[in-house]
């Protein structure tokens, strides 16, 4: 790139600013470049050329400077008003896809940090015009265009069987929980340990740990007699494993509300729906406690808080006899229940002791619990193991998609 010529986009373009307001746009069979991803329609056309496209205001924001997207458009096309189209005087001189790929690729190094402003970040034209770019002759630009064009679709083709391995990777998951939860994984462990004490049995220790939690007010007893939810697909549980509903199992109750500011500061963990949200100077339990998003996007998400920590009224904290159940084990399958789907649809997901409770459920005795958590941990760390080199298979195919293009410009 040391011998190519450097000339500013004044010298080798013609700006102008898009004239369609997006949101008084007429749907038609005209694209219509706006700042997302995605092209919109528009019936009416402002250009009939090859341009690249780019936005004038911050992605984000909020006083932070940043460029999801530079576009590349050509043929009749309209263009939103808050974006600029830079359109090369002379296409024997300067190609608009080579000009795209040089903006695009370095626009976090280029064209951002051109940005100004305080709360309303912006990209002015003024800027953009000083900006200067490498020049080679119009066949090494076009030569640079078809080798991004190659790499670009062989990426798109990888990129493809990772996606299709993530995904079977994700079954594989679904399909190892599932036989973990049905006995599948532990059917030889049964035949080496009939003996083991039948989880029927546990039952009494269960009714006790609840009747003990609503004497002591930890809980309250549930007003509504519960009938069992019975699912059509139930499959045949072993004989040693014992069957109730969920309310039998677990008791839950919505933890303590929390302002954004009491959040900011402090020492103990917050957890609502998707977590740890912030910190807080106080806790509202002194164990380890599972909690179940309550509300919103996360309803139904699973998760363990430490010793100390604040759980939110946008999740639940469970209550459940320990002499019956294995910590992990219930966190596995309260997973497997995917207890979102239970949610009310309202302005938002909501689930309830009402649609919880009733769920029919099962459990095996207490030492099959501990052998099936291994065996869920044991088949989930080879699929982390697996997915960590898909992963770095996605990110290597990136990489090099990166070393070609800075070679590339750098001839």
């Amino acid at each position: 790139m040391s011998n190519w010529e450097h000339l500013t986009l004044d010298e080798l373009c013609n700006f102008e600013k898009g004239t369609t307001g997006l949101a008084s746009a007429v749907a038609g069979e005209y694209p219509l470049v706006a700042t997302g991803a995605e092209r919109r329609s528009c019936d009416t056309f402002q250009f009939d050329t090859a341009a690249v496209c780019i936005p004038l205001v911050s992605s984000t924001g909020h006083g932070h400077a940043s460029l999801n997207h530079v576009h590349y458009q050509e043929g009749k096309f309209a263009l939103g008003t808050i974006l600029v189209a830079v359109i090369p005087k002379d296409a024997n001189v300067l190609n608009a896809q080579f000009l795209h790929l040089y903006l695009s690729r370095l626009k976090d190094i280029i064209l951002v940090p051109l940005m100004t402003g305080a709360a309303n970040v912006s990209l002015s034209v003024s800027k953009i015009k000083q900006v200067k770019i490498p020049v080679p002759s119009i066949a090494e630009q076009l030569k640079v265009v078809s080798l991004f064009n190659r790499m670009d679709n062989e990426q798109s083709e990888l990129s493809d069987e990772i996606s299709t391995q993530q995904e079977l990777l994700k079954k594989l998951r679904q399909s190892i929980l599932q036989e973990a939860i049905e006995g599948k994984l532990t059917a030889q462990w049964r035949q080496e340990n009939p003996d083991v004490e039948p989880a029927l049995k546990l039952l009494d220790k269960i009714r006790a740990e609840k009747d003990r939690l609503i004497k002591e007010k930890v809980i309250r007893r549930e007003k509504n007699s519960y009938s069992p939810n019975i699912q059509d697909d139930f499959f045949q549980i072993p004989s040693s494993w014992a069957t109730c509903i969920l309310g039998d199992m677990i008791s839950i109750s919505s933890g303590d509300g929390l302002t954004a500011a009491q959040m900011i500061n402090g020492e103990y963990p917050v957890f609502g729906g998707n977590g740890i949200n912030g910190y807080h100077n106080q806790c509202n339990t002194f164990e380890e406690t599972i909690t179940i998003g309550r509300v919103g996007a996360n309803c139904g998400a699973i998760h363990l808080t430490p010793e100390k920590a604040w759980i939110t009224d946008n999740c639940f904290r469970t209550y459940y006899c320990k002499s019956a159940f294995n910590r992990n084990y219930l966190i596995w399958y309260l997973k497997y229940l995917d207890l979102g789907k239970l949610s009310f649809k309202g302005s938002q997901p909501v689930i309830s002791g009402q649609r919880v409770y009733p769920l029919r459920t099962f459990f095996p005795p207490m030492e099959e619990q501990k052998i099936i958590v291994e065996k869920i941990e044991n088949h989930f760390a080879m699929c982390d193991e697996l997915e960590q080199q898909i992963n770095e298979s996605k990110t290597n195919t990136e990489m090099l998609m990166q070393v070609v293009l800075k070679e590339a410009f750098e001839k």
